[in-house]
């Protein structure tokens, strides 16, 4: 039987999702607003209604593409007027180029023009000072608190129940569940209750004691006077303009032009200086100086602005996360408490649907990982660190990021016990997960001076060296030292361990201690939600290594109610260095009395030893396609370990290796990233991951919905010219149309080829096959090849 429904927040998000979940038959919502119903006050109240779909994540570019056609449909909700971003510096002009190649991976309609072709679409723009332009023609302007209230209409129409003026004071639990909610002057039962509060979200998840990690922030919006160029418009209106090198944007309204501005300081908003009791509590009085500057350049960029002025102006508060992505997903402590937040009018009607097959189907069919509330490291959800990137993430709206862009502050957050040999050594660091992660190391500069690497073109050349080709070909012909740290370890432990991971996992873990498997975690429809790399190292104990805090949720989420297993995130209290190379093994035996020939350590097993004193679990693993091992111990010994193992390694020419040669050798054998190559779009064998599935045995969670004949696979590229290398998210064309996208990408040292892996219909994935790839404006020659393209016999692991 279908829930008790209640909804927190009558701005769009919660209009849209009432009007999802009832259109699946869950008829029993109510949507209560502390404002007035449909203009509650709230963001949805004052957004200017951009809806533009091209997005770096295809995530949210399906979340913005269902919005479009979700209003286009709703009379007078939407003008698809389409979108135009210009180019006044080089670096955007190639930015769109970019732009557009990713739209069209994504399934958006768009096209670069010319300077002139620009300013037919938009008259006032001055010609001389753009570069070129990209035209989304689907985009449009959404009118915001209209598309609600149509929406909101259709729900009551099935059943629904909206209520104004009923500011939320409490979360109604008993054991561990929502049962109600209750505001200043009502009590209302509920089976499920979702958080659509907009920049209210913090303070409604703190009722259930859930961190919601979004910071309010002002932006400014201006209305101009009047302008006689405007006078004749066409009645569709011009596109919606982005001006992105000075941060602001324009749309229409009728006579005049209204001015979005992200060019200004961060501001952000103390909630409890805001009157919610107000008509407009979005609403802060506008401050004029801090849209001087950019005033200038928006008269810069339209002339006709000449003799115009700032009519009417307002800060306008919404709401920002620390990595610019929603926050959705149900609390893992309270069952029955949801948060849809952080979403904008852009992606409205899209969260709104995925979070409505989240909450009746138990999974959505778009891929959420992205805007998964659960994503976040502890670290991540400290107050001031939620604060300090909800700003950057203003600052960094219309900024070009490159794909490796690491975030400046605050950092250091998380380090490894061989932080401070690595700084010796000229690390350079990236961040990810707030952890600092080696990827080049300038003490081993020395080793470029043999080498012929191609020269790379400025963006790919980014956050990059030739020193990582170096050090990939010395860890095939020598050694290397690898920080694993970063990567998430679960131990799972108890008298169900094993069944529980057999039930949660595709691969058979009914192995003897001392065995590693590789498997997979899938969800309900049989799409990969996680890889996984199992030690069991006891009858009852496993080490788990992860892709991060999802996984952990996931598990934590499916646990048996008998208290039969437990499972606890390890990472913090232990360290990992690969140790890997042809002369892995001649570094590592002398210091240890235990067995680590290939006879007595075999490839996937582990074991405990002591090396040079240090207690280690040691796996017979390789993601670099090498002879060589992970060696974990406590952090409290980690940096005594990487001593011994430098000192040790010194007669065999060991060095340490960074993320950016690591990259290289995983694609040069083949292995998947999950996130990057595969998330749950996919299923195991479109990824090419079958082997690590056994469909001939027991229960998994997933496995009825597995069909094993694919339609599209993850397919290995190469491209023709050493010169060409590219990042990620291309589009790859057959004949001139777009047939699928790059997830990842790298140049293979040891094959002395640039490797891309797609998505490609399984016509196209058949070796030999001739595809190009798109690259800024530029088409690239590739061919499919067989893999792996490295050492398809595994004869170098099993050594």
């Amino acid at each position: 039987m279908p829930a008790k429904v209640i909804i927190i927040g009558a701005g769009i998000v919660g209009c849209s999702l009432a009007d999802e979940l009832t259109e699946r038959g869950w008829t029993d919502v109510t949507v209560l607003d502390q404002g007035p119903l449909f203009a509650t006050g709230g963001s949805s109240s004052h957004a200017p209604g951009l809806v533009f779909q091209t997005n770096p994540s295809k995530t949210m570019t399906t979340f913005a593409a269902y919005t479009v056609r979700k209003l286009s449909a709703l009379d007078g909700a939407f003008n698809q007027v389409g979108g135009l971003e210009v180019a006044t510096t080089p670096e955007r002009l190639a930015e769109l180029e970019r732009r557009c190649g990713f739209a069209g991976a994504w399934g958006v309609r768009g096209e670069l023009l010319t300077p002139r072709e620009c300013r037919e679409l938009w008259p006032l723009l001055d010609e001389d000072l753009v570069l070129g332009g990209f035209h989304t023609p689907d985009d449009g302007l959404a009118k915001a608190v209209r598309a609600g209230e149509a929406q909101a209409l259709r729900a009551v129409a099935r059943g629904a129940v909206f209520r104004g003026h009923q500011p939320v004071v409490g979360i109604l639990q008993e054991n561990g569940r929502v049962v109600g909610v209750r505001t200043e002057y009502d009590t209302f039962a509920a089976d499920v209750v979702v958080s659509a509060a907009g920049f209210w979200g913090r303070r409604i998840g703190e009722m259930v004691g859930m961190s919601v990690p979004l910071v309010p922030l002002a932006h400014q919006y201006v209305r101009t006077t009047q302008l006689s160029e405007l006078d004749n418009s066409r009645v569709a209106g011009r596109p919606i303009l982005r001006h992105q090198d000075r941060d602001l944007y324009f749309r229409e309204h009728y006579d005049r032009l209204g001015i979005g501005s992200y060019a200004h300081r961060p501001m952000p908003v103390d909630l409890d200086s805001l009157r919610d009791d107000g008509p407009m509590p979005s609403v802060l009085e506008f401050t004029e100086a801090d849209f001087a500057g950019p005033w200038q350049d928006c008269r810069s960029l339209l002339p006709a602005l000449g003799d115009a002025k700032v009519d009417e102006g307002f800060n306008g508060i919404f709401s920002f996360t620390p990595d610019g992505f929603p926050l959705l997903g149900e609390s893992r402590e309270v069952k029955g408490f949801w948060l849809a937040e952080a979403v904008w009018v852009t992606h409205s009607a899209g969260v709104a649907k995925a979070v409505a097959e989240w909450i009746v189907d138990g999974q959505s069919t778009v891929e959420l990982h992205e805007c998964d509330v659960h994503r976040f490291e502890d670290v991540q959800l400290a107050p001031d660190y939620i604060a300090e990137r909800g700003c950057q993430n203003f600052v960094e709206v219309y900024d070009i990021l490159h794909p490796l862009q690491p975030m400046e502050s605050p950092r250091p957050l998380r380090v490894s016990p061989f932080y401070q040999r690595h700084r010796e050594l000229g690390a350079v660091f990236l961040e990810a997960a707030g952890w600092e992660r080696p990827h080049w190391f300038e003490s081993n500069a020395h080793l470029v001076e043999d080498l012929a690497v191609p020269e790379r073109d400025a963006w790919s050349a980014r956050y990059w060296s030739p020193i990582a080709a170096a050090e990939a070909k010395h860890t095939r012909e020598k050694v290397a030292l690898y920080d694993m740290t970063s990567l998430k370890r679960l131990e799972v432990a108890g008298p169900g361990a094993l069944d529980f991971l057999q039930r949660m996992t595709t691969n058979n873990l009914a192995k003897k201690p001392g065995a590693v498997t590789y498997t997979l975690l899938l969800d309900h429809a049989g799409g990969v939600r996680s890889d996984l790399t199992v030690a069991r190292l006891a009858v009852d104990r496993f080490q788990v290594g992860a892709n991060g805090n999802l996984d952990l949720d996931w598990l934590a989420r499916h646990l048996p109610s008998d208290g039969s297993v437990q499972i606890r995130d390890i990472t913090a209290g232990t360290c990992c260095i690969g140790v890997w190379g042809p002369s892995a093994r001649d570094l590592v035996q002398p210091l240890t009395r235990e067995d680590f020939s290939h006879k007595g350590f075999g490839y996937f097993k582990a074991q405990r030893a002591y090396l040079a004193n240090i207690p280690v679990t040691a796996m017979r693993l390789s993601y670099v396609g090498e002879l060589g091992w992970e060696l974990y111990t406590t952090a409290d010994l980690g940096q005594r370990l990487w001593d011994v193992l430098w000192e040790a390694g010194q007669e065999h020419g060991v060095i340490a290796a960074g993320r950016s040669a690591f990259n290289s050798l995983r694609l040069e054998k083949g292995y998947r990233a999950w996130g990057t190559d595969m998330t749950p779009e996919h299923d195991p064998y479109e990824a090419g991951l079958g082997f690590a599935v056994r469909m001939d045995a027991g229960h998994f969670l997933g496995k009825e919905a597995l069909r094993d004949d694919p339609e599209r696979r993850l397919t290995c590229l190469t491209l023709d010219d050493r010169k060409h290398v590219v990042m990620g998210k291309e589009p790859v064309y057959r004949n001139g149309d777009v047939v699928g996208y790059v997830t990842s990408a790298a140049y293979g040292y040891t094959i002395d080829k640039p490797i891309a892996y797609a998505w490609l219909p399984v016509a196209l994935a058949e070796p030999g096959t001739r595809v190009e790839i798109g690259y800024f404006g530029s088409r690239y020659p590739a061919t499919v090849a067989a893999e792996p393209l490295f050492d398809p016999e595994m004869s170098r692991i099993r050594r």
